[in-house]
């Protein structure tokens, strides 16, 4: 019997609130999401928004909300698990962008305020989980603030304010999760979920992050890698390429072709 999107929904809602924090590692086409996905551990999928731009030849931001859905729909059609996509700020109409996702089975989304005005960022927010009720649909939105990302410099301690402020109301309006780019040290972090509540608060492992684990004990619900893991994989050809300019020989160890 196939799952439904719902089912999958619902399916990523209960990793959402677990007690275990959900690690999703971000992929972004059918090759990098069947490799992630045949792992053990992997009970959720979730596409990185700048590495499909940057498959596609665009920047972050820079590809259409059609070169997304069709991005993230080839992991869809790749894996039976759950999968939540990057879609940016949600583009010209973020309700519209939902329902479209919805329809090709994505269960889940990033969405950015990208430091909007607070009561335009909220309506946003709000837009989006109408939209998932009407469809029917658990959808599991990872609602982003960009308060410290893109706080710029203005003091630390009112950028994490306003992501309190932002995340709270975020989550008012019905968003699951808030998810806050830049909280790396444990005292941001501590502040955030003292701020948000355990379980509410969504963060990226950045290089010299805190490690999962640590997060989880904090209160932190899910973990995601964003474009790393493709510049990780990237890094990996580079180094092979190199290598074999040098002495032209692939490793023994090289898995054989399917």
């Amino acid at each position: 019997m196939s799952t439904s999107t719902n089912d999958r929904a619902l399916q990523l809602k209960s990793l959402h609130e677990a007690p275990e924090i959900l690690r999703v590692v971000n992929v972004w086409d059918a090759i990098s999401a069947k490799t992630v996905a045949a792992l053990p551990e992997t009970k959720a999928i979730a596409t990185a928004g700048h590495s499909i731009a940057a498959s596609y030849g665009y920047d972050d931001g820079g590809m259409s909300l059609d070169l997304a859905l069709a991005g993230a729909k080839t992991v869809v059609d790749a894996v039976d698990l759950p999968v939540t996509a990057d879609l940016d700020d949600g583009y010209a109409d973020p309700a519209e962008t939902i329902r479209r996702a919805i329809g090709l089975g994505i269960v889940g989304a990033n969405v950015e305020d990208r430091l909007r005005p607070f009561d335009e960022s909220v309506a946003r927010v709000a837009a989006i989980v109408k939209a998932a009720e009407q469809e029917g649909v658990a959808f599991q939105l990872n609602a982003r603030t960009d308060a410290i990302a893109r706080g710029g410099d203005r003091p630390l301690d009112d950028s994490i304010a306003d992501a309190i402020a932002r995340g709270k109301a975020f989550l008012d309006a019905g968003a699951p999760l808030v998810f806050v780019p830049g909280a790396v040290k444990r005292e941001v972090v501590e502040r955030l979920v003292d701020g948000l509540g355990a379980g509410k608060l969504s963060v990226i492992g950045l290089p010299g992050a805190l490690a999962a684990a640590e997060y989880e004990a904090l209160g932190v619900a899910r973990i995601s890698y964003g474009p790393l893991t493709q510049r990780v994989a990237l890094r990996a050809l580079r180094d092979l390429a190199t290598d074999l300019y040098g002495t032209g020989v692939i490793p023994e160890d090289t898995p054989a072709l399917n």
